[in-house]
């Protein structure tokens, strides 16, 4: 068993602070960015607009992430405050709204410069498991996003919380979420599938939505909603709409791999 008392803090220059999620945000931009340009991108058109996507992927992600958070996981309080809203700073970033956010940036930076759209979101699904990986890290180094009360072996104390032994399902969503979803899309590459845009888009829906449905079940639900019915979280029930849409892309995307 371990004990979590890490400082959210990694560094402080007088009144500045520099925080870990920030840090797993620049790291896995920063690591997806030189990836994509000196790895997956073979088209030279794409390549020469590759840089002005980026603006468009960070607006989207922090736009998208924010206002996620706010329409699925606390709307009630924000209506209440709106102000609050601009106020990222003091934390509450979703997942899903940032990757809706990295969708609609895509479609408009594509059609602004008449080029396929999955074609870069072929390439941000691939390297997107390496930014999950890192922020789930700073999740569980911040001590959020936190799991259930256990006894197994690898049980985590987060004594900003509490003194109960927890799973670190932060950690669990960053093996699979983060790493074996990374695994999952080199082996499809190696298959030929981002010869055919959408593919590799859909697969990352599909993979991403199952492993996070399946981790929900260890993690503590946002204490402002708990659950919603049956048992299911807000996260579950975004994955699963997700999931179905993966599902689809990847039926009509392969039907268009066979006939090439």
């Amino acid at each position: 068993m371990f004990i979590n008392n890490f400082d959210p803090v990694a560094i402080q220059i007088f009144s500045i602070e520099i925080r870990w999620y920030s840090l797993a945000y620049i790291v896995g931009i920063l690591i997806g960015w030189i990836l994509s340009k000196k790895i997956l991108i073979t088209d030279n058109q794409l390549k020469e607009k590759f840089d002005d996507f980026i603006t468009y992927l960070i607006l989207g992600i922090i736009i998208g992430g924010r206002l996620g958070y706010v329409l699925f996981y606390n709307l009630d309080y924000y209506l209440d405050n709106l102000i609050d809203i601009f106020k990222i700073w003091q934390g509450g970033m979703s997942f899903h709204g940032g990757l809706i956010g990295v969708i609609i940036a895509s479609f408009w930076f594509a059609k602004k410069n008449n080029q396929n759209p999955y074609s870069y979101l072929d390439i941000v699904s691939f390297v997107s498991p390496i930014g999950i990986f890192f922020g789930r890290i700073a999740n569980f180094i911040n001590s959020e996003l936190y799991g259930f009360e256990t006894k197994v072996p690898w049980a985590v104390k987060f004594v900003k919380v509490d003194n109960l032994y927890r799973h670190p399902s932060q950690l669990y969503e960053g093996i699979f979420e983060g790493f074996i979803l990374f695994l999952i899309l080199i082996y499809f590459k190696k298959k030929g599938f981002f010869k055919t845009p959408g593919l590799i888009s859909s697969l990352f829906l599909i993979f991403y939505s199952f492993f996070r449905f399946i981790n929900e079940f260890f993690r503590v639900p946002d204490e402002q909603l708990g659950y919603l019915f049956f048992n299911i979280t807000m996260g579950q029930l975004i994955s699963f709409l997700f999931f179905l849409i993966g599902s689809y892309l990847f039926i009509t995307r392969y039907e268009t791999k066979k006939k090439s």
